[in-house]
């Protein structure tokens, strides 16, 4: 399903599942309005904890990801994220459902968003996450790969 200007809409419900579902969350999101009320809202840590370890694990990239999105000072005074990086992280949750959807296989659409992409300007899909046109043109790379276009 394509939205006006070329953004592919992706279910409310697999962005919320990435970033926790409703134990993270705190209630059950099933259409766009949910999910914007919520992120407006100021989501909790744990769904930084969850939407990060979904893409890349426990590992050291999982840190640099998280401080990518909320810097570390900041990070550990907190229980909820303010409305900017909230934003940020279900921009990165969004960018993940659509990954996932058009790879048809979580392991290769993870290894999409972590690695530096030619057509991104050789830079990494999670790391465009972080501001808005960034994440257009992750989503327009995408739509191309799924609707076989040329990129």
């Amino acid at each position: 399903m394509e939205q006006p200007g070329g953004n592919i809409a992706v279910a409310p419900h697999r962005v919320a599942g990435i970033l926790g579902g409703v134990r993270t969350l705190g209630r059950r999101v099933r259409t766009a309005r949910d999910l914007r009320q919520t992120v407006e809202a100021g989501l909790p840590v744990a769904a930084l904890d969850a939407a990060v370890r979904h893409v890349v694990g426990d590992g050291p990239g999982a840190t640099e990801l998280k401080h990518g999105i909320v810097p570390k000072a900041t990070l550990h005074r907190r229980t909820r994220l303010t409305a900017d990086e909230s934003q940020r992280l279900e921009r990165l949750a969004r960018m993940t459902a659509l990954a996932e959807r058009v790879w048809e296989n979580e392991d290769l659409a993870h290894e999409f968003l972590v690695t530096a992409q030619p057509q991104l300007g050789g830079e990494r899909p999670v790391d465009l996450a972080r501001s808005d046109l960034g994440t257009r043109e992750v989503e327009q790379l995408l739509a191309g790969i799924e609707y076989a276009l040329p990129v």
